[in-house]
């Protein structure tokens, strides 16, 4: 066990992009450590706050009524700097002046190298996967997810209505940098004709003629979804029109996809990581993140999961059946 007496002061930060569920994994931790008789510190603003020295004690009480809030209570930033080892150093002496010694960080990749080095520098560091893009290694999904798929989805009915009244094709782009999750799933639910990720590369000539196809047949609609920074949409959309038969329009989703009350998934998944993070350092186990497998909490060290890529996901084969 760390800490006198088996009584640990722990942090808590939230870092990188917002994700909807991070408030359940924050409120976890809380409930969680004080059940256990620790003491949980919340850091404002991610690694900026470690640096600026902006920490507040949380409880009970203090995290009542933020598991159905979206976004993360505590503020979240990209601070450069943490980059610096002398500024890691000097956001460690913030640490230690108040007695923390573990540290309990969400976010995404860049989150977990910050935590990496953090764990190298003497700091007990696990990281939660806090990130709507589903892009961490080493788990099947990450807290947001599944809150991004179902506001991507219901934007994909609206639009699908409107595209039919109206005989357009509509390319709906989405976020995931270099993952294509959130295309995928929100594809395959909104019943999109066509799905473009970085592990399903585009042919646009070959969609152009599928659409000319479906055109003829008669069809009054169609969706394309795809990840955003493959192309420019809104020029496909006018290649689209001027060579399928379709009118086409881009709708560019954008950061409505990160906001919302987190889904059933995100708080349970979030509270599950939450709590497991403070049963791992009750065991003294750190230097390594959360995830979940088949259903079931696992962790692994941070060299195993920061910078590697996930595996194509299995469901790019019930693309090719139903799309």
């Amino acid at each position: 066990m760390l800490g006198d007496g088996n009584v640990m002061k722990i942090g808590v930060l939230t870092s990188g992009g917002d994700a909807p569920g991070m408030n359940a994994a924050i409120r976890a931790v809380v409930r969680a450590g004080t059940s256990y008789g620790h003491e949980i510190y919340g850091i404002k603003d991610g690694y900026q706050g470690m640096i600026d020295d902006n920490m507040v004690l949380l409880t009970h009480q203090s995290v009542s009524g933020m598991l159905n809030l979206g976004g993360t209570f505590l503020g979240t930033s990209r601070a450069p700097e943490f980059l610096k080892e002398e500024v890691r150093q000097q956001a460690i002496e913030n640490l230690k002046s108040r007695g923390i010694e573990a540290l309990i960080v969400i976010g995404g990749d860049g989150t977990y190298r910050g935590a990496m080095d953090l764990t190298k520098m003497g700091i007990k560091t696990i990281g939660l996967p806090g990130t709507i893009d589903n892009d961490i290694a080493g788990t099947d999904f990450t807290i947001g997810f599944h809150t991004a798929v179902e506001t991507i989805v219901d934007a994909i009915d609206k639009l699908r209505d409107t595209s039919t009244s109206h005989q357009r094709c509509s390319i709906v782009e989405v976020m995931g940098r270099h993952c294509g999750d959130l295309a995928l799933f929100a594809g395959i639910c909104g019943g999109a004709e066509f799905i473009i990720t970085p592990e399903n590369p585009m042919n646009k000539e070959a969609i152009i003629e599928r659409l000319k196809k479906h055109k003829k047949e008669g069809r009054r609609h169609a969706i394309i979804v795809i990840t955003e920074n493959i192309l420019n949409v809104h020029d496909f959309a006018n290649e689209i029109t001027e060579k399928s038969g379709f009118a086409s329009r881009a709708t560019v989703l954008g950061y409505i996809q990160r906001g919302g009350s987190p889904c059933p998934e995100d708080r349970i998944l979030g509270s599950r990581m939450g709590t497991y993070a403070v049963e791992l350092l009750n065991d003294d186990i750190y230097g390594v993140c959360v995830g979940v497998r088949d259903s079931r909490m696992v962790h692994l060290p941070f060299s195993n999961v920061v910078g590697m890529k996930r595996p194509k996901n299995e469901l790019y084969n019930l693309v090719k059946k139903v799309s």
